[in-house]
């Protein structure tokens, strides 16, 4: 059975934000939550101190590689929280998450959280995500 979306947006405003307020998803046989994703290397260390727009970048790598190993990719994503210690920094580098979830073609719910602090100092971006199959 082939998994089925549907968007649910009483309000069209967040659809130029890149995300749906909600989404019904039917016929999937696997879910997958993942942890948050960060700006770690493959060995656990933390990489780009100070350098928002790379981890991003590096953060948004790490989670398709998550989804990769479970046969997934953005595609099957249906919920993505941000979490960031600087959401006024976050933003002007929003476009590069937007861009590539919209090369993907979804638009899943999201929250974005501004926090005090991630697991590790120089960490400022989290991405936790659950995507279904």
């Amino acid at each position: 059975m082939a998994v089925e979306r549907s968007a649910v947006n009483p309000w069209p405003w967040s659809m130029g934000l890149g995300y749906h307020q909600g989404e019904m998803v039917s016929g999937h046989t696997r879910t997958l939550y993942c942890a948050g994703q960060t700006a770690m290397d493959g060995d656990g260390k933390p990489q780009h101190a100070g350098d928002m727009a790379a981890q991003l970048a590096l953060s948004l790598d790490n989670l398709e590689a998550v989804l990769a190993e479970a046969g997934m990719s953005l595609a099957n994503l249906v919920r993505l929280n941000v979490y960031t210690t600087d959401v006024d920094r976050l933003f002007p580098h929003y476009g590069v998450l937007a861009s590539r979830l919209g090369a993907a073609g979804v638009a899943p719910t999201s929250t974005m959280l501004g926090v005090t602090r991630l697991a590790l100092p120089d960490l400022m971006v989290e991405l936790e995500g659950t995507a279904v199959a």
